[in-house]
């Protein structure tokens, strides 16, 4: 995505609301977002392509499609199709997902590195459907971080620390920090609300879900969060699912997520751009749950 003073901000298209999700696309192209990244279990590719056609200038990415869910050559046909059709604003996020998107998917995933490597060396192979987009890999711990440097066009986190980011980027060669055309990137869930607690309570509900993932909790045990984690696990352990998300500390949810005021969620993502996330993606939730509400809240923090 092209570098902007504004974030990119993530848009799902849920049934019976794609065509206004379109609408909401050209606002935020209006408003000089720097892009749209689209998180949905309900078509990534084909509402990429809806995209590619209702904006002209924004970048457009998947984030993430997972590898698992159609062949590596029909991904390819897709994505050299977005790649043309939208003039080169697609970025391809690919990513190994999670347990419960195994499950949608009705797959058995493999060793995680290795699936990712294979995946980019036949993806890159295809020569029959013209030029391929970028490939932007999801990361959490450093050993995917370093696979994103060598064999990637970028990497984004979703769910990353602050306090964690000079570290996980510390594996990547500093020719590629370097490279304006490498995407680092990262997923934030921003919640601003007149209530502090009201936001919190957004925010620790939705980072409660991950923590339920195994891949989740050793990344934030990476990031120092060994406590917080080892009572997420007694309390999946002792099937008292309800206390979850009580685990997630203050301190987990302000080194991974943006809430309170305005201007306290700009100074916060500038933050972020400090540590080294030099395409920043904010996930904007609200209380009522509506996208829109949720949408609104970040265009009036970043108005002109």
């Amino acid at each position: 995505m092209t570098r902007n003073a504004k974030p990119a901000l993530n848009l799902a298209a849920a049934p019976g609301q794609r065509l206004a999700t379109l609408d909401l696309a050209r606002e935020i192209e209006r408003r000089g977002f720097a892009g749209i990244s689209v998180a949905s279990p309900y078509g990534i590719i084909g509402q990429c392509a809806g995209l590619a056609f209702a904006t002209n200038r924004m970048a457009i990415a998947s984030a993430i499609a997972p590898i698992y869910a159609q062949t590596v050559d029909e991904f390819a046909q897709s994505a050299a199709y977005l790649h043309e059709v939208s003039g080169g604003r697609f970025q391809f996020g690919i990513g190994i997902a999670h347990g419960p998107a195994y499950v949608r998917m009705g797959v058995t995933p493999g060793k995680p590195l290795g699936d990712i490597r294979a995946f980019v060396t036949k993806f890159r192979a295809t020569g029959d459907y013209g030029p391929l987009p970028p490939v932007i890999l999801a990361t959490l711990r450093k050993r995917m971080v370093a696979l994103a440097g060598e064999i990637g066009d970028g990497l984004v986190f979703a769910s990353g620390c602050l306090s964690h980011m000079p570290e996980s980027l510390s594996v990547i060669p500093q020719a590629k920090r370097d490279d304006p055309a490498f995407f680092i990137g990262a997923r934030i869930r921003v919640c601003i609300d007149p209530d502090p607690a009201t936001a919190r309570a957004v925010l620790r509900k939705a980072l409660a879900n991950y923590a339920l993932m195994p891949n989740y909790r050793n990344y934030w045990i990476e990031a120092g969060y060994v406590d917080e984690m080892n009572a997420v696990m007694a309390a999946v352990a002792e099937n008292r699912m309800g206390d979850v998300a009580g685990c997630v500390s203050d301190r987990l949810l302000a080194d991974t997520t943006l809430s309170g005021t305005a201007a306290r969620v700009r100074e916060g993502l500038e933050a972020w751009r400090a540590a080294g996330i030099e395409d920043p993606v904010l996930v904007p939730l609200s209380a009522d749950g509506n996208q829109v509400t949720a949408l609104r809240t970040v265009f009036e923090a970043f108005a002109d």
